[in-house]
């Protein structure tokens, strides 16, 4: 296993939307982040990516998130070791799913948290994605054998 030592600089690059949900597609769990009582809750949450909206099943009441309301989404990928890796954000309109047939494929697709009244599955409608590749700078290019070097006085 490659350790960077802890001087080599990092860099956080901005990826284009098709990438972070590419990557998002990629991966199977995140964390939900949604208003509950006037403050910031956040859960953690199983996911499928099918034709452009995002299927989540996250422990929360069903009643915390009444109706259609924003919701947003976030997973990643990082590297404890090197701190390289990718993070995705998804922020949009979320909707219980209801339909009986659809919220059964997705109970048997998605490993849930909590069974019961905590085991909500919830339909995203992304409106915004945005992701990052997390790297480490390139090293300065070395001079090439033979070229000169700055005169020292």
């Amino acid at each position: 296993m490659t350790t960077i030592p802890p001087t080599a600089a990092r860099r956080m690059v901005d990826i284009s939307g098709e990438e972070a949900l590419y990557l998002l597609e990629g991966a199977s769990q995140g964390r939900l982040v949604y208003e509950q009582r006037d403050t910031t809750a956040l859960r953690p949450a199983s996911h499928v990516l099918e034709y452009g909206r995002l299927i989540v099943r996250t422990p929360i009441p069903a009643a915390a998130l009444s109706g259609r309301v924003t919701v947003t989404y976030h997973a990643d990928q990082i590297n404890p070791t090197t701190g390289t890796g990718w993070a995705v954000t998804a922020s949009g309109v979320a909707e219980a799913v209801t339909n009986q047939d659809e919220a059964t494929h997705y109970r048997r697709t998605l490993s849930g948290w909590a069974h019961g009244p905590h085991d909500t599955l919830l339909r995203i409608h992304p409106q915004t994605v945005n992701g990052y590749r997390f790297a480490h700078a390139a090293a300065p290019a070395e001079a090439p054998p033979g070229a000169r070097r700055p005169a020292s006085r």
